[in-house]
């Protein structure tokens, strides 16, 4: 066990010494090809790529499968684009949003969740809309109820006990519960002030700087805005640190306010105890693989096309005057193919986007030096019925630790859940998908390659035994995604820098969605014959982010 990983979890070691995991518990780490990705860097690092074995011509390729080339490849086909090739590094598409199965039970490899969209994320609405999810009746939208989160939705462990939501209330005193309510009017406050929106490129317009309100918060790290506003409760300062964990990877020492600020004012606001309940700004859709319920739904068509591949690492796009060419390698083959187009949509990350593209656009150049990215981790561990649980709430979908330090421990969450409504399944086996975020572990990205996985299965282990003591007999199976380079992180001034890079006017242009609306198409970055789509050109990942980008890319390049 390596000594200085179980000084980040304290009384970790003595836990799993007291109670030992399965000694033939199985697992490992799964999900990410981390080899795959280290063999493309190193090839891109040494030159020129191979001669491409074979050539395929079609109209648009898109390069990378996560959330945004899915969108992207949505966009074409609402557009009429049929004639595309969309290629992917990893084995299945959905990036951050993949599902998985463990122990024939389905949960999520990364996000779990999508918050019901507001009037912002018009592109979001009209995807659930089609998928069943969203339908009007009597003149009123309405979500499909069994796909939203159920009830119980979130607990806190904290104190030895488990208390309702995630906002520490029960045994807080009267200056906590003031500085709860003077946060909840400043978010107010900062809302009336400045347009807060859900993605955020519905608020940037080219050549065109962002709001002062925006422009202010933006330069500063949340930390010290709360330290400006007099906001120092510890047990408040503990809820906005996990918040910043839980949508961007690092805590409130390294976000910028406008990104704690724009965590609750672009969704749902902040609602302070006492406050009236409104369940329906608080609502989520949730699946028991997470967001790869949406992402496999968006793949299908171009999988039963024989247009989706899989396995495929993109070694080169460049740009003619008549058209682009993209290399790829197909892993499965070792061959080299290259892809000849009209256009070619980036749905990759910044870092790589930068590697692959030749001679890079300045702006692509200047995001990549700005950018960060947190590494994250995703631990499916399968036990074999529920847990032993200390007293308190009731088990929930969302089950957030504050007991101890657990550095960028964010809980888990019950990939049975959403089954509780079948009686037969409530004591049956299940699956909790934990979450680490390393944003701000100096050496997390080293730590999270380099340690064996038993490592981080028995330190997760121990830290879940606190409120569930009999996890070490209960797990039968650990399942460890690995995400070096999981989302960009929003620190102080990347707004205002990203607001203003690369984005080509279009003005007047809109299309249609599948509805009928009529919406405008985004300000994209671009070139003549590339469109960039990835939640890292809004700085931070979330799906509505992604998903908009890469509409708004699709539609440029049809």
């Amino acid at each position: 066990m390596d000594r200085r990983l179980f000084l980040s979890w304290p009384a970790a070691g003595a836990l799993a010494a007291c109670h030992p995991a399965r000694p033939e518990l199985p697992g490992g780490f799964t999900g990410i090809d981390v080899a795959r990705g280290h063999a493309l860097r190193d090839a891109l690092a040494r030159g020129p790529s191979q001669a491409p074995a074979r050539r395929v011509r079609t109209r648009v390729v898109i390069a990378g499968g996560g959330v945004a080339g899915l969108a992207a490849a949505r966009a074409l086909r609402l557009a009429g684009v049929q004639e595309l090739a969309l290629l992917e590094l990893e084995d299945e598409p959905g990036g951050n949003s993949r599902g998985t199965q463990v122990a024939g039970l389905a949960c999520p490899r990364g996000a779990h969740y999508l918050p019901v969209p507001g009037d912002d994320a018009r592109e979001v609405q009209d995807l659930l809309e089609e998928l069943g999810l969203r339908r009007r009746v009597a003149g009123r939208w309405q979500y499909d109820e069994r796909q939203l989160c159920h009830s119980p939705q979130e607990r806190l462990y904290w104190q030895g006990a488990w208390h309702e939501g995630l906002l520490p209330v029960d045994g807080v005193g009267a200056d906590t519960l003031a500085q709860y309510r003077r946060f909840a009017r400043r978010v107010r406050e900062l809302f009336r002030a400045a347009r807060f929106a859900m993605p955020t490129i519905k608020l940037w317009v080219s050549n065109q700087p962002l709001a002062t309100v925006h422009q202010a918060l933006d330069a500063l790290v949340f930390d010290d805005w709360l330290d400006r506003e007099g906001l120092h409760d510890r047990h408040l300062r503990w809820y906005l640190d996990y918040c910043c964990r839980d949508d961007y990877g690092a805590g409130s020492a390294v976000v910028s306010a406008w990104a704690g600020i724009h965590y609750f004012a672009s969704r749902h606001g902040f609602q302070a105890p006492g406050e009236p309940d409104d369940e329906e700004r608080d609502a989520v859709l949730t699946w028991p693989e997470g967001n790869g319920w949406l992402t496999q739904r968006l793949a299908a068509p171009w999988r039963a096309q024989g247009q989706l591949h899989t396995g495929a690492s993109v070694l080169r796009i460049a740009e003619g005057r008549h058209g682009v060419e993209v290399d790829a390698l197909v892993h499965a083959s070792g061959e080299v193919v290259r892809w000849q187009a009209e256009r070619c949509i980036v749905a990759l990350p910044v870092f790589v986007a930068l590697r692959v593209v030749e001679s890079p656009p300045d702006f692509l150049r200047q995001a990549a030096a700005r950018l960060a990215w947190a590494p994250w981790l995703v631990a499916n561990i399968h036990v074999d019925r529920p847990l032993q649980d200390r007293p308190g709430a009731a088990p929930a979908w969302d089950n957030v630790l504050r007991d101890h330090e657990t550095r960028g421990g964010l809980g888990y969450v019950d990939a049975g859940h959403q089954r509780l409504n079948v009686g037969a399944q409530i004591a049956g086996p299940t699956v909790l998908s934990y979450y680490q975020a390393l944003g701000d572990w100096p050496d997390g990205r080293a730590q999270l390659l380099e340690r064996p996985w038993t490592v981080w299965r028995d330190a997760i282990l121990a830290t879940l035994a606190r409120p569930h003591p009999d996890i070490f007999e209960r797990a039968t199976r650990m399942e460890i995604t690995r995400y070096g380079h999981a989302m960009s992180m929003p620190r102080p001034g990347l707004q205002q820098f990203l607001g203003q890079i690369g984005l080509q006017p279009l003005p007047g242009k809109r299309y249609q969605l599948l509805n009928g609306e009529r919406v405008p198409v985004p300000a994209t970055p671009a070139t003549r014959r590339l469109a960039f789509a990835h939640a890292d050109w809004s700085g931070y990942s979330v799906f509505e982010e992604a998903f908009t980008r890469g509409m708004g890319a699709g539609m440029l390049s049809a």
